[in-house]
C-alpha cells in the first residue's frame, strides 16, 4: 500500500541560485555547501533533481513525500532582510515540485510575520517547519506564538527539525549525532512544558524520534515530571534510526504517534522490522492523522 514520508529535503532551482548569490554562510560555491559550525559539504546535484527524486519516492512505495527547508542551513535564524529572499526562493521552488511531493512552509524566526506564513499556507503548504533551537524554552514559545496560533487556527501541523549546529567543526557525523540530537531532546520536553499548555489543539511532529527523548520517560517520572502520559497529537518520525531505537520509542509511546520519515537525500529509509501492522501505522494511518487531523477511513 502506498505510504507517506514526512521528512525529505529537495532544493529547487530558485533556492540553489539564492544560496549561490550569497557571500557568507549559508552559501553554495558551485555545489560546495558552506555553513557556520560545520565543515564544507559536497552536495550531489542528483540529490536535488526533482525527476530523479520522484522516481526514488515511487521506488520507496510513496504516494506522498513532504519536503522541507533544511533548517541546519540557518535560513530561519538570519536577519529578516537576509532570510526573506531565501525563504521566497525556497517556497517558489517547493510549490513547483511534481507529485508525489508536497512541502512544509518555512518562516523567519528573528522577526515573526504570521501574515507571510498565512500567504504560503494559502498556496497549499502542508504545515510549518521550525528549527528546534527556536523552541527550546518558554521564551521561544512566546516569541513564535503568532505562527503556532495560526497553525492551530487552521488545523495544520508543526514539524520541528534540528536547526544549525552550535560550536566548531568536528567529524562529518558530529552535527547529526550530537547537536541535532540534543536539540530534539530539549525541544520534546520544551513542548511538553510550554508548548502544549499554550496550544492545546496543535498537532506537532518531531524529527529523528525527538532525539530519543521519549525513552527518558522513566527519568521524567522519577524527577517529578508526571507519569509521561502519551499525547496523541505529538508525533515523532523515524529518520536515521533503525529497529532497536524504533522499538524503544514504541515501548515508550505506543505505535499510534510514530510516523515514517527518511531525511532523504541525507539518509535512506530503513526497514524497522516491527511487522506489517506497525509499518502500515507508520507509513499510512499515522501520517494521515498528523497531516489531516482525522482518522483515515477505508473506502470499499
Amino acid at each position: 500500500m502506498p505510504g507517506t514520508d514526512v521528512h525529505q529535503h529537495l532544493w529547487g532551482a530558485p533556492l540553489v541560485a539564492a544560496l549561490r548569490a550569497r557571500t557568507a554562510p549559508p552559501r553554495l560555491a558551485g555545489w560546495t555547501l558552506h555553513l557556520a559550525g560545520e565543515p564544507p559539504f559536497e552536495v550531489d546535484p542528483a540529490d536535488h533533481d526533482p525527476a530523479r527524486r520522484a522516481e526514488l519516492a515511487r521506488a520507496d512505495g510513496l504516494d506522498l513525500a513532504l519536503v522541507s527547508l533544511s533548517s541546519p542551513l540557518g535560513v530561519e535564524l538570519l536577519p529578516p532582510d537576509e532570510a526573506r529572499p531565501l525563504l521566497d526562493a525556497y517556497h517558489e521552488g517547493a510549490a513547483a515540485l511534481p507529485a508525489p511531493f508536497r512541502a512544509w512552509a518555512a518562516a523567519c524566526v528573528t522577526e515573526i510575520d504570521a501574515d507571510a506564513l498565512a500567504r504560503e499556507l494559502d498556496r497549499g503548504f502542508a504545515g510549518l517547519q521550525l528549527p528546534a533551537n527556536a523552541l527550546l524554552d518558554a521564551d521561544g514559545y512566546r516569541h513564535c506564538a503568532p505562527l503556532l496560533a495560526l497553525l492551530e487556527e487552521r488545523g495544520l501541523p508543526l514539524f520541528v527539525h534540528p536547526g544549525p549546529a552550535a560550536g566548531g567543526a568536528g567529524p562529518a557525523w558530529w552535527a547529526a549525532v550530537v547537536p541535532y540530537v540534543s536539540q530534539m531532546h530539549a525541544a520534546w520536553y520544551a513542548f511538553r512544558a510550554f508548548g502544549r499548555p499554550a496550544f492545546p489543539r496543535l498537532r506537532v511532529c518531531f524529527a529523528l524520534l525527538a532525539g530519543l527523548a521519549p525513552v527518558h520517560g522513566e527519568r521524567l517520572a522519577a524527577r517529578g515530571g508526571g507519569r509521561g502520559e502519551v499525547d496523541p497529537n505529538a508525533f515523532v518520525e523515524t529518520s536515521s534510526y533503525g529497529p532497536r531505537a524504533a522499538d524503544a520509542v514504541v515501548r515508550a509511546l505506543g505505535v499510534d504517534v510514530v510516523v515514517h520519515g527518511s531525511d532523504r537525500p541525507y539518509a535512506a529509509p530503513q526497514d524497522l522490522g516491527l511487522g506489517e501492522a506497525a509499518r502500515h501505522a507508520f507509513r499510512v494511518a499515522n501520517p494521515y492523522r498528523l497531516i489531516r487531523g482525522e482518522e483515515r477511513t477505508h473506502v470499499v
